[in-house]
């Protein structure tokens, strides 16, 4: 179940060489022109999806994080408002989303050595999936860190050499009927 179309429950492609044929693509009408899914028809359904995502950091803005010693405030409950923020605007920022109910967003943070990890859990009782709304939350989340730390994570050059974000994935998404 993708966040626009939920036609199988694999979500896979109809074909099994993984070749998308216009006839399997759901955002373009017959003459190839963008269009968004219309979900009208479909039944209000439970969903929920999980993404992660890390950023990497040196190890003493790291622990800055963790002393709350980082200048502009407190960088974990900073992104954790920016990823919500960002979950309810999916709609706005990704052209063919759907603005879907959101009924709960959690996020945990799992704070390494020389990493931040974030996971974002969305639900929703409605017609489509929440998937990119989880990957919007992770991303903005994650971007909201490095905002907030980017001053700690410059060399001399103004560079950021060590600071990376990466393994950004949906890793879990349900639908219950």
């Amino acid at each position: 179940m993708t966040g626009e179309d939920d036609a199988t429950p694999q979500d896979g492609p109809a074909e099994s060489d993984d070749a998308a044929t216009q006839d399997d693509l759901t955002h373009v009408d017959d003459e190839g022109n963008v269009q968004m899914v219309d979900v009208g028809a479909k039944p209000d359904t439970h969903r929920r999806a999980v993404a992660r995502g890390t950023i990497h950091l040196s190890e003493s803005t790291v622990r800055a994080i963790r002393d709350d010693q980082i200048g502009k405030g407190d960088v974990l409950a900073t992104a954790r408002i920016g990823a919500i923020q960002a979950v309810k605007h999916t709609w706005e920022t990704i052209p063919m989303c759907h603005q879907i109910p959101i009924t709960n967003v959690d996020t945990d943070f799992e704070v390494g050595d020389d990493a931040v990890t974030l996971s974002v859990t969305v639900e929703t009782t409605g017609k489509t999936g929440c998937e990119m709304e989880a990957l919007e939350g992770v991303t903005t989340g994650l971007n909201v860190v490095w905002d907030m730390v980017k001053a700690a994570e410059k060399d001399d050059d103004g560079q950021y050499p060590g600071t990376k974000m990466s393994d950004i994935e949906v890793i879990r998404k349900e639908k219950y009927s």
